[in-house]
């Protein structure tokens, strides 16, 4: 080690290891063993910034969490093994909660006995299914009734709602949670996410990963930058407040999120991104695929509206989708708490994160059951139709150890969206006008 802190036999203390978290020198420590993966980083198929976010870190919950096959991973990841931890160390560095990380890997030990990370997959047959049951009845019913504005409303709709299913089934591919072989799901998520949605397997992988391993953690996780129109939780406010950053009126955030949130995130800001990500990263496979779902969509669509007719269909049901998107996917995350970084235990920095919306066979279908979002969090790849089995369990754990398990109504969850901005916008006028 060129800063002089490896001991002898490859053995470290957890502030050697520590030492080493930047993007040009990384460790991490898996099951006590330290592997440097500085230049695997590059070709790590869940993005670079995931194993960046664990520089210096023990990553052993987010190594078990995303990676179903780990003796396979591990033959891979024997050339990166540089030593282990010195046994006068403790498995997890001190920063960490050793007695809720025990029962936590107790409990996933426990879900996996149990089978809860075993697929049912009519479920997953049932639901492709009614996605492309409402794709071919949108199109047949403007054939047959015709373009007039009443028939033109209902195939938007029945896009939007199949639009808005289809990403919460590439969800469950791109998480490894449907077949048992990953390259199946991959090769699934890539028709799912590419032809069904025209959108980036390799895209949203390299994103949501990184909001898995460190959600509502400021710049680390993407979900919460926001590009500088918002200021979210309770210490970015602040900051921005003092430094006097002012780049939006954010005292009146909760309002111009109506027009700025829901309606653009998909139809002009994931959009943009995900062609600028293909081209300049070069996911030329991801490319093929996005190109033949608009190829089948203008196929189908230009005879019956012509071009402009058919992309103005298409950028509306992208903005009625991406309604549908913003506010379930943030109404588990935007109320919670959103800081800096803690390095805090898996279960800890979940629960702190995100929040659960009341089970019902609408939310569920609703949310792509992500109403369950703790049990998401804490298992992303277990088979979603297995949540309301672990989170009984889960409750207790926290239980256990005093840590909140909050479960909301739907429209509760909705409603915190916009109360937390205007009191995280309370908080930067503030700091503004005071500090």
């Amino acid at each position: 080690c060129n800063r002089g802190c490896r001991m002898a036999g490859g053995v470290y203390t957890w502030e050697d290891v520590q030492s080493h978290c930047t993007k040009t020198d990384q460790w991490v420590v898996i099951n006590r063993k330290v592997y440097n993966v500085t230049q695997w980083a590059k070709r790590h198929p869940g993005g670079f910034r995931v194993l960046y976010h664990y520089a210096g870190e023990d990553a052993t919950e987010p190594f078990s969490a995303f990676h179903p096959d780990q003796k396979f991973v591990q033959k891979y990841m024997k050339a990166l093994q540089i030593g282990e931890l010195a046994a006068t160390e403790p498995s997890q560095d001190r920063n960490k909660n050793a007695a809720v990380m025990k029962d936590f890997q107790d409990l996933y030990v426990k879900a996996e006995s149990q089978g809860m990370f075993r697929t049912r997959p009519l479920f997953f047959i049932l639901h492709l299914g009614h996605i492309i049951l409402l794709e071919v009845l949108a199109l047949l019913m403007v054939r047959y009734f015709g373009t007039n504005w009443i028939v033109t409303l209902l195939c938007a709709v029945m896009l939007a709602t199949a639009q808005s299913q289809a990403g919460w089934l590439q969800h469950d591919f791109g998480h490894l949670s449907v077949f048992k072989k990953s390259y199946w799901n991959h090769v699934v998520h890539k028709f799912v996410i590419g032809h069904i949605k025209g959108a980036s397997a390799n895209w949203w992988n390299h994103r949501h990963f990184q909001h898995h391993a460190k959600p509502n953690v400021v710049l680390k996780d993407p979900d919460i930058n926001m590009l500088n129109l918002f200021v979210l939780g309770d210490s970015q406010p602040v900051e921005y407040g003092i430094k006097k950053i002012k780049n939006m009126p954010y005292n009146h955030q909760h309002k111009y999120f109506f027009l700025v949130g829901p309606p653009l995130l998909i139809p002009i800001f994931f959009h943009l991104q995900i062609i600028q990500t293909m081209i300049s990263r070069r996911y030329w496979v991801d490319l093929v695929w996005f190109m033949s779902f608009y190829i089948r969509y203008f196929y189908c669509y230009v005879p019956l509206y012509g071009v402009i007719g058919a992309t103005a269909l298409l950028f509306f049901v992208r903005f009625m989708e991406s309604h549908w998107f913003v506010w379930v996917t943030q109404m588990n995350h935007i109320p919670m708490e959103i800081d800096y970084e803690k390095h805090q235990d898996w279960l800890t920095m979940q629960l702190q994160s995100t929040c659960n919306v009341e089970q019902s066979f609408f939310n569920d279908w609703f949310s792509g059951h992500l109403n369950f979002q703790i049990e998401h969090h804490l298992f992303p790849r277990m088979p979603r139709h297995n949540y309301y089995l672990v989170a009984p369990h889960v409750e207790a754990l926290c239980k256990k150890h005093g840590i909140p398990y909050q479960t909301k109504t739907l429209w509760q969850a909705f409603s915190d969206i916009v109360t937390s901005l205007k009191s995280s916008g309370d908080l930067w006028l503030d700091a503004y006008l005071n500090k």
